[in-house]
């Protein structure tokens, strides 16, 4: 199970790249963009998702957010992203460090209509579902997971210039995984939510950013 969808997030950052450069060759000129999307910040999983014994930090580092976004409309578009998150133990909690990953597909929707009037400030907000794969690191190597998930999130953007803008992106995730089951598989492992607060750039590849038809 681990292994076909590991090979199935390869094909989809595959596709991410692939994307990428189809938009870019056959959308110059459009007023519509597309958007490459980058980030760096810190997450803090729910404590509901570990087994007893078992605490993460409040707050980890790095969460690294990388996407793909196109407008297909005036205030409405879609995107799809890929998020790495690791985090690790409290001092009252046996030692673990677990990697978590997951990859969305996402429908965006342009909120700057509401704050216009503050000029090159922007919002938007995100929603849809996705898969999330945890990855024990350590003694605890062997209690890897993977389970949907659905987020959504807001970002608040300042533009630099047409082109690229600045962001701060709230995001919570929310995982579909099942109970552990011996507990021991458990041990290292996570299958609850995640909060994600990150600090990105967002670069057009096609038409204009803060361009208003």
């Amino acid at each position: 199970m681990i292994l076909k969808i590991k090979r199935n997030c390869k094909k989809l950052i595959l596709i991410m790249v692939f994307a990428s450069y189809s938009f870019l060759g056959g959308a110059q000129g459009e007023t519509k963009t597309v958007k490459v999307q980058f980030a760096l910040g810190v997450n803090n999983p729910s404590s509901e998702g570990f087994v007893d014994g078992f605490e993460a930090n409040t707050i980890n580092f790095p969460t690294i957010n990388l996407g793909i976004q196109y407008m297909f409309a005036s205030k409405m578009g879609a995107k799809l992203d890929l998020g790495y998150n690791r985090f690790g133990n409290t001092d009252n909690s046996l030692d673990f460090k677990t990697n978590y990953t997951r990859i969305n597909g996402q429908f965006v929707y342009d909120l700057s209509g509401f704050i216009s009037f503050l000029g090159r400030i922007g919002a938007f907000a995100h929603a849809g579902p996705g898969i999330s794969i945890v990855k024990p690191l350590g003694n605890y190597g062997d209690n890897k997971t993977s389970y949907l998930n659905g987020m959504g999130g807001l970002e608040f953007h300042y533009g630099i210039s047409d082109k690229l803008s600045i962001y701060l992106d709230t995001s919570y995730v929310l995982g579909f995984g099942k109970e552990f089951s011996p507990l021991s598989n458990g041990f290292g492992s996570f299958n609850g939510n995640l909060l994600t607060v990150t600090i990105g750039a967002s670069i057009s590849l096609s038409g204009c950013y803060y361009c208003r038809d």
